[in-house]
């Protein structure tokens, strides 16, 4: 078997806005496995000052990977424990080797297209009259559930944007989930909390910065507003661990990202410990590539989580990857008559 891996730079059509900053473009790594005549390939989606392998190190550590490719996936992940964009890479690029199609890794009802899946519409931050342009437009497309990143304008601004939702339609509607990324103050976020309430919100993530774990307890206990945990989750590495925080924090929901939090294996042990805790969850891309997000798609459906999953992403760039996923009336579907378009990975 070889291995080589490559960089790809993908370009946003707009510049999108979170807490953290503004992106312009998202670097990704490429796996390509090839083995007697078949080729398989897997994305690293790592996300730059959020993941937890984002090290100087990272790419050697690619390059250990196509060295030691010999010993197989479950070796190579119990490897790469601290490099989880890796691990999901890894799993993604030998379940497309070993699979009938390089791109069709969990065939199902989905993958047939005979099935689709609800997903949320994301409102990037900006300034108001974007954000709200945002909003008209996923309305438009049929979305039932829409996603606001908030915690950069001015918090006033951002009620207004909520009420202007909730003016033309209730939550039986329309369901509003927020992301403030770690935006709120612990001081400050009861009373922030307490006046997103008012608009009959489904949701927050994550409201203040990981690693304050007694104000985040806190917070869970007294929310008006199921509080979800997302980049809380990052860098847990060990299943002890993993289990430790959900007992110890107790959140409404968990957000999984596979890039994040070590592939498919990785989100299925914080899988496993929500549904023991009586915890919801949902899965969500993290700004993958059309090769990550097609892989996380197919697979999100064998999970059977009715809920509306976060899986909107692959309309962001300029120069993604020509691929078979379309939104249709705010649902993801994959539609087998269209053809993949591999030629800027050389696939």
């Amino acid at each position: 078997m070889k291995a080589t891996y490559q960089k790809y730079i993908l370009d946003f059509k707009r510049p999108s806005g979170t807490s953290r900053g503004i992106l312009t473009q998202k670097e990704t790594w490429f796996i390509i496995l090839e083995n007697e005549g078949k080729r398989g390939v897997g994305e690293c989606g790592i996300l730059r000052t959020l993941s937890s392998d984002d090290r100087p190190d990272f790419e050697e550590k690619l390059k250990w990977v196509c060295q030691n490719i010999h010993i197989g996936p479950q070796e190579l992940w119990k490897n790469l424990l601290e490099f989880p964009s890796i691990q999901c890479g890894v799993e993604i690029a030998f379940l497309s080797l070993e699979s009938h199609h390089p791109f069709e890794l969990f065939p199902s009802e989905f993958t047939s297209g005979k099935e689709s899946m609800e997903i949320n519409g994301l409102v990037w931050m900006g300034e108001e009259s974007y954000m709200k342009a945002q909003i008209e437009e996923k309305l438009k497309q049929g979305f039932r559930c829409v996603k606001l990143k908030i915690g950069a304008i001015d918090f006033e601004k951002e009620l207004g944007l909520l009420q202007f939702i909730r003016q033309h339609f209730d939550e039986h509607s329309i369901e509003i989930r927020v992301d403030a990324n770690g935006a709120f103050h612990p001081k400050e976020a009861i009373e922030k909390l307490n006046q997103l309430a008012t608009y009959n919100i489904h949701s927050i993530e994550q409201p203040i910065a990981k690693n304050q774990l007694e104000s985040m307890v806190e917070l869970c206990e007294k929310t008006p507003i199921p509080i979800v945990l997302d980049e809380e989750l990052i860098g847990v590495f060990s299943i002890e661990n993993k289990r430790k925080l959900l007992e110890r924090v107790k959140p409404h929901y968990i957000v999984l990202k596979p890039s994040l939090v070590g592939g498919f294996t990785g989100a299925n042990e914080w899988i496993n410990f929500a549904d023991e805790l009586q915890i919801g969850w949902w899965i969500t891309s993290a700004l993958e590539s059309n090769i990550g997000l097609n892989a996380i798609a197919q697979w999100t459906f064998t999970l059977q989580n009715p809920m509306p999953q976060g899986l909107g992403t692959g309309g962001l760039y300029t120069n993604n990857i020509g691929c078979p996923l379309e939104i249709y009336n705010g649902r993801i579907q994959y539609n087998p008559s269209i053809s993949w378009d591999t030629k800027a990975i050389n696939f």
